[in-house]
């Protein structure tokens, strides 16, 4: 039994309804596993918004390290901030291996991708929120940030400078005239 294509005259066969079944669970299991690798994180709006919802839940969130590194033992405390807020995520060593930028001032920070296991209430660290990392990709290096001196600033602090040396010669001045 089958379909007689009335373009090609091309007798096509159709699906039994085992066989359809099977192809249908094939495709579902497909997608799931597509939107498991492509599935986007989580922001931390979301995340503090949302907190019971997520507990206890793995999470992917994204963002740049920022602050230091702080080791402890086979462990270390990351910042990691999506923009918004930052979001401590507690991790082991082993996972930090690819982490060579914390930002800060002169510093862009590694952009970090983390799954892990979100706590609302971290019963190990304290009852705070923080995300214990499963995995950690480095998603972009981070590297030093050049912050040229702008001329304004240089002329203001020129001027001031320059109020500073009268008031300092005027003050000098009137020292000397009452020693006299």
């Amino acid at each position: 039994m089958g379909i007689k294509c009335q373009v090609s005259g091309i007798r096509l066969k159709t699906f039994r309804p085992f066989k359809l079944f099977l192809f249908c669970c094939l495709l579902a299991t497909c997608n799931l596993q597509l939107a498991t690798v492509f599935a986007q994180p989580v922001q931390s709006n979301d995340l503090i918004a949302n907190a019971k919802s997520y507990d206890g839940k793995t999470v992917e969130y994204e963002g740049e390290l920022v602050g230091d590194i702080l080791r402890r033992k086979d462990f270390a405390w990351l910042n990691v901030y999506d923009g918004q807020n930052a979001i401590g995520v507690w991790s082991s060593n082993a996972l930090l291996a690819p982490v060579k930028w914390a930002g800060g001032y002169e510093k862009k920070g590694d952009m970090l991708g983390i799954n892990g296991i979100f706590h609302r209430a971290c019963p190990e660290h304290g009852g705070g929120l923080d995300i214990h990392a499963q995995s950690i990709v480095l998603l972009k290096e981070g590297s030093r940030v050049l912050r040229p001196i702008e001329r304004k600033r240089v002329l203001w602090l020129g001027l001031l400078l320059g109020v500073l040396a009268c008031l300092l010669i005027i003050h000098i001045l009137q020292q000397r005239q009452r020693a006299r």
